[in-house]
């Protein structure tokens, strides 16, 4: 698969985001709590589970050092992305060959498989058997087959792994599945989401973009939420108000396990920044979004950053 370097107007930090950093020092830092937020420790078909520390989560996240904010969670997923070696895909999913030799997946390779164990260990409930998977290790610590890694998908714990290490503690339904956090933000289910429709909704920074996959692609607003669990993927909005190759007016979103990493795609947008064109429909023929989550935030800036 071809990959590119992002284009040097998009790596360039946008003007919200630059109005994030420039503004982050005028709020006053709250105290930290004194011990860490207590949340679900196991995944319960009927609803969150008995609460409890997740003394896997750093204490500087479970006891919210900084309140949960809208620049931290964009800094946070564009680390782990360079830290992947900052790949960009911009090409139709359905379209995207396998990797050459399956070994050198990203997801494989020395110093990337413990990274996405980390995700596991942190964005999951303690008490799930998924906290002890890694990029190549089942919880027993048995190397899978890469062709059997659709088994061991990690784009929702991604997405729970920087929730998580942001501060959103007891905000957020953390789950290895998309539609879990997404059926319970249509439903009003999850304090810290609230999800909008494509077509009347503009995306912001930190916000997430949702779309089903495969036979579910054609999951829609309209049919959320389900009551069934789907799959999905998202990815959270990293940069706005773009106009640079390969799309013009475009934004850019980070999410995990697309090309076996941690992968930033643009996304056309119209002039103003909306995913929904003036016939009506979803501007992206590769993706169909079905629906956008606003992430609640207690704080648009970090207290002092950068100090």
């Amino acid at each position: 698969m071809p990959r590119f370097p992002l284009p040097r107007s998009s790596l360039a930090p946008s003007c919200a985001l630059l109005t994030l950093t420039a503004l982050a020092g005028c709020a006053e830092t709250p105290k930290p709590s004194p011990r860490p937020v207590q949340t679900p420790v196991a995944q319960y078909r009927t609803g969150p589970g008995p609460v409890g520390a997740d003394d896997h989560v750093p204490d500087f996240a479970s006891r919210n050092f900084v309140p949960f904010n809208r620049q931290d969670v964009p800094a946070i997923a564009m680390r782990e992305w360079r830290m992947f070696g900052s790949p960009v895909d911009d090409d139709d999913p359905e379209a995207r060959p396998d990797a050459a030799i399956p070994a050198l997946k990203p997801e494989r390779i020395p110093g990337l498989w413990q990274r996405i164990g980390e995700y596991w260990w942190i964005g999951q409930d303690p008490y799930e058997t998924e906290v002890n998977w890694t990029g190549k290790t089942d919880a027993d610590g048995t190397p899978f087959a890469p062709e059997n890694d659709g088994r061991y998908a990690w784009s929702a714990a991604f997405i729970s792994y920087v929730m998580r290490v942001a501060g959103a503690n007891d905000r957020f339904p953390y789950s290895p599945n998309h539609s879990t956090y997404i059926n319970a933000a249509v439903s009003g289910q999850s304090p810290g989401l609230r999800a909008h429709d494509p077509a009347t909704y503009i995306p912001k920074l930190g916000d997430l973009l949702c779309v089903g996959r495969g036979r579910s692609k054609t999951v829609t607003f309209a049919m959320l939420p389900t009551s069934y669990g789907f799959p999905a993927h998202c990815g959270f909005v990293v940069a706005v108000n773009q106009n640079a190759p390969p799309f013009g007016h475009e934004l850019s979103i980070i999410g995990g396990n697309v090309d076996d990493a941690v992968t930033l795609t643009h996304v056309p947008t119209s002039p103003t920044g909306a995913l929904i064109g003036d016939d009506g429909k979803i501007i992206d023929n590769r993706y169909p979004w079905a629906v956008i989550l606003e992430v609640l935030y207690d704080a648009d800036f970090e207290p002092g950053a950068g100090q």
